[in-house]
């Protein structure tokens, strides 16, 4: 079971964008996409099927799992996040330190 989903609200607690937090735009595979964070400069070629024009453009770069913790905004701080096994066998994602559901 996947920590971080997509649409969850994370702080970033390593690299150059330390301390910011985002949603999480998509997942791919241990790393993650997240608003506004990690944002690189992208040199692209016009593409006239596309419809695309060229230049410099700006976007988010995945950021590894490791590096993002979910924000919790009860304490307002990044938690761990554990797993809670329910009587009918789902899972449910808990904060490690309180144990409330997310």
């Amino acid at each position: 079971m996947n920590r971080i989903k997509k649409g969850d609200q994370v702080i970033v607690t390593a690299g150059k964008d330390k301390g910011k937090q985002g949603e999480v735009v998509r997942v791919v595979g241990d790393k993650v996409v997240v608003s506004n964070i990690n944002i690189v400069k992208r040199h692209t070629k016009p593409n006239p099927q596309a419809n695309q024009p060229g230049g410099v453009i700006e976007r988010e770069a995945p950021i590894h799992a490791s590096n993002v913790m979910l924000f919790n905004p009860a304490s307002g701080k990044g938690e761990r996040v554990g797993t809670k096994v329910l009587e009918d066998g789902r899972r449910l994602r808990v904060f490690r330190s309180s144990g409330e559901a997310i």
